[in-house]
């Protein structure tokens, strides 16, 4: 057994152990983070698709999901049509690994699941400063009108 196949035990070879991966966290709705896929203008594409090929993309950070989210409005349709095309080449290239890296890509599948959990906290996060900030700005408003000003 190599130590790939056994995460968390002494590696023959003397280096530290492979952690085992986390835990996946529990799966929530897509909901509100694919009304975010919704707006663009200047494309057309199936977004449940593209956010799907996004969504579990293991080779993409969290940040670097958020900015391709973050910019459909703005995105060409040639630049969705290559992103596209970029991650169903990468499912494609990580399906033929699997039968000789399994343990490592469930590893980054897992990751990939984590990450996109806490990709939908950041954006919750985002919405409740933009509404306390809306709430701010309204009263200074109605404070505004009250004092005559």
């Amino acid at each position: 057994m190599t130590d790939e196949q056994n995460p968390g035990t002494p590696p023959a070879s003397g280096n530290p152990p492979i952690p085992p991966p986390p835990p996946p966290r529990p799966k929530t709705s897509n909901d509100e983070i694919f009304q975010r896929f919704l707006v663009h203008p200047l494309t057309t594409f199936e977004e449940k698709s593209f956010m799907d090929l996004l969504e579990h993309s293991l080779s993409l950070s969290t940040f670097e999901k958020k900015r391709v989210i973050d910019a459909i409005p703005t995105l060409s349709q040639f630049q969705i049509d290559e992103l596209t095309k970029v991650f169903e080449d990468e499912r494609v290239e990580f399906r033929k690994l699997m039968p000789t890296e399994w343990e490592i890509i469930k590893g980054l599948v897992v990751k990939a699941q984590n990450e996109w959990e806490q990709l939908k906290d950041i954006y919750k996060e985002e919405d409740k400063a933009t509404d306390k900030a809306n709430e701010d700005a309204q009263k200074a408003e109605d404070l505004k009108k009250s004092l005559g000003l």
